[in-house]
């Protein structure tokens, strides 16, 4: 299994969320659709800029540093910024509750 490759502490900050991502984690091929991704795609303001973007900020992810994340937002249009204080990379996880107040909000301000 690949978990068992990955340094655990790069994406668990807590043993409960190792716990149930191990019970959760359903194998499968990583990008199966190989015919999808060969085709060119381009993006436009028309199509990809017509999505309201929203990031979340997880201060506490240890694979993706909260400065690449802040980066990651300046480079990128995005019409609003969230921040779950305390979640890791995976806030489903490590922060459930917060995460789903957090797609709650954005579900209501952008229809």
């Amino acid at each position: 299994m690949i978990i068992n490759k990955i340094p655990l502490n790069v994406y668990f900050h807590f043993l409960q969320d190792l716990t149930l991502a191990v019970l959760l984690v359903r194998p499968c091929p990583l990008y199966n659709d190989e015919a999808m991704w060969n085709k060119a795609m381009t993006l436009t303001k028309d199509k990809y800029g017509s999505v309201p973007r929203v990031f979340i900020v997880c201060d506490r992810d240890n694979t993706i540093q909260e400065d690449f994340q802040r980066w990651m937002i300046e480079n990128n249009s995005t019409d609003d910024v969230k921040l779950i204080p305390g979640s890791d990379h995976m806030p489903m996880f490590s922060k459930p509750k917060e995460l789903c107040f957090c797609l709650q909000e954005m579900a209501e301000k952008y229809p």
